[in-house]
């Protein structure tokens, strides 16, 4: 049996999904919960195989709790299944961690090949969502921002090794100057730590490699 987490804020929806997995031998519903911050503590306490999440709930909403059960550790497959499928939603779910995305009035055995798929670690995308992904696959890719001549700098300082004084130091600027350039080369180049700058950078041959 595949156990299920329905996450929903709507409680006659949970109830629906509920009755309609009820029916089906091959799922167990584990538990329900109305938002993202209920949902981790639930998650937590049943370990679901799958869990079906809502995205616009209060409290917390159903990306941001997607990104905290992969921060968690959570084995669990999340299979987001939402009213919306605007670039706003979608996107950020997938980048989450996401297994699939469905629409909620995707029919029964739909749901259900879905979940199955979900419960094996493949991916599963309503039709409409499908073709907004590949509309930005095709789609020519938006020119990179450029890094400053600063922001250059401080990441050929932190490649050498420098730490954020030693950069200041280096540089006649504030340690919280520092970290402000560095934060906006992250920004630029799409990484969230100091390695993986440098090594963005480095692949972008904005650095030497002396």
């Amino acid at each position: 049996m595949i156990g299920l987490l329905i996450v929903d804020d709507h409680p006659v929806v949970r109830d629906g999904l509920r009755g309609m997995f009820a029916g089906d031998d091959r799922f167990t519903v584990l538990g329900e919960a109305g938002d993202g911050r209920e949902a981790l503590a639930v998650a937590a306490t049943v370990n679901p195989d799958v869990i079906l999440m809502d995205l616009r709930m209060p409290v917390m909403d159903g990306v941001s709790t997607i990104r905290s059960l992969k921060e968690n550790g959570s084995a669990a497959r999340v299979l987001v299944l939402t009213t919306y499928d605007t670039d706003s939603d979608v996107l950020p779910a997938i980048r989450a961690g996401a297994t699939g995305y469905l629409l909620k009035d995707a029919p029964r055995e739909e749901l259900f090949r879905a979940v199955v798929a979900a419960d094996r670690g493949e991916s599963v995308l309503s039709p409409s969502v499908a073709g907004r992904l590949m509309g930005r696959l095709r789609a020519p890719a938006p020119d990179k921002e450029p890094l400053s001549q600063r922001e250059l700098e401080v990441l050929t300082l932190i490649a050498r090794g420098c730490s954020n004084r030693e950069t200041a130091g280096k540089l006649f600027i504030s340690e919280a100057t520092v970290k402000t350039h560095l934060l906006h080369a992250y920004a630029k180049l799409g990484v969230r730590d100091r390695a993986a700058a440098v090594a963005a950078a480095f692949e972008r041959g904005l650095l030497g490699r002396d």
